[in-house]
Order: C-alpha cells, then sequence, then structure tokens
C-alpha cells in the first residue's frame, strides 16, 4: 500500500484457524541495532530524549536501523558512536526483541559492551537532549516510574541490571 526506505505497510489476508478470513494491515520494517556501555562503577550509558509521537521525555540506549548489507553488531557500534560520542569495546548480544509483533515485523538487536572509548562529541547530539551515565541499580525505579517509556529498552536495561546485579 505503500513503501519508502524505512518501512511499508501491506495489506495481508489473514487466514484464522477456523477458516474465516480478515483482512490485517502489517508494517514492514528494517532491523534496528541498539549498544551501550556499562562502565565499571557499573553505570549504564543512557540518552534523554524526546518522542514526539507520543510527546513523552525517556531513557534509552542508542539505536538505528540496520543498512543494506551490514553486520548487525557493526550496525549497533555506529549507532552507539554517532549517538553519544563513544565507541564501545568488544560487543555483547545482550537480547533480540520484536517490541509490536502484532503490527510490525520489527526485530530489534540490544547489545553491550563493558568498556568504551569516548571519541568526541556525538555527531548526532541532535537526537537525545543529553547522554548520561547511570548506576545499574537505578534502571528498576526508573522503569517504574516510566522514565523508560519503551518497552524494548525498559526489558534491555532490566535484563543488565539482572546480570550486573548477580555479577557483582
Amino acid at each position: 500500500m505503500y513503501e519508502n526506505r524505512w518501512f511499508s505497510v501491506n495489506l495481508a489476508d489473514v487466514e484464522l484457524p477456523d477458516g474465516r478470513h480478515l483482512d490485517h494491515f502489517l508494517i514492514r520494517l528494517r532491523p534496528v541495532a541498539v549498544a551501550t556501555v556499562v562502565n565499571e562503577a557499573n553505570e549504564v550509558l543512557l540518552l534523554w530524549r524526546h518522542r514526539f509521537i507520543t510527546d513523552s521525555w525517556g531513557w534509552e540506549l542508542a539505536a538505528g536501523v540496520v543498512e543494506d548489507g551490514e553486520d548487525v553488531a557493526r550496525a549497533a557500534a555506529r549507532e552507539l558512536e554517532e549517538e553519544t560520542g563513544w565507541r564501545p569495546g568488544p560487543l555483547h548480544h545482550l537480547m533480540s526483541v520484536e517490541p509490536s509483533n502484532g503490527l510490525t515485523d520489527a526485530v530489534h538487536h540490544i547489545y553491550w559492551a563493558e568498556h568504551g572509548e569516548y571519541v568526541g562529541h556525538p555527531v548526532d547530539d541532535f537526537e537525545s537532549d543529553r547522554r548520561e551515565w547511570v548506576p545499574l541499580k537505578l534502571v528498576p525505579d526508573l522503569v517504574a516510574r516510566g522514565e523508560v517509556p519503551a518497552a524494548n529498552m525498559a526489558a534491555a536495561l532490566m535484563l543488565l541490571h539482572h546480570l550486573r546485579h548477580t555479577e557483582t
């Protein structure tokens, strides 16, 4: 029905298990690569940004679409550097999630690194109001207060909190 370089909107004829048919819209999206760093102080690098669609502010991880032919982990590292100014060390795959699989086929691949190197002011600094190191121990409270509104980001941060909390 509609297509551009970012997404396409399609109408599918869905056959239900009982044989009935219904029309269902679906949005096909490019894969998304997400990344962050957790430093030695057990702080996670976050972005405070505004989302115009929901007119809300919240903490997020650096993220962006995977370009055609691009390795997902490399895309995650690229997005982190472009949006935060930090180049990650070796990335570890944390999780892959489908944030809205009843409407889209988007898969968000989330990575993290145990260290990073500050390489300068972020090229894409317009994407966030600020970038901060936030103690992982605060993550459950941030999520509970609605300060991490995106479900994929909340899930990733809670898993990082769990992994790092049980390590220390």
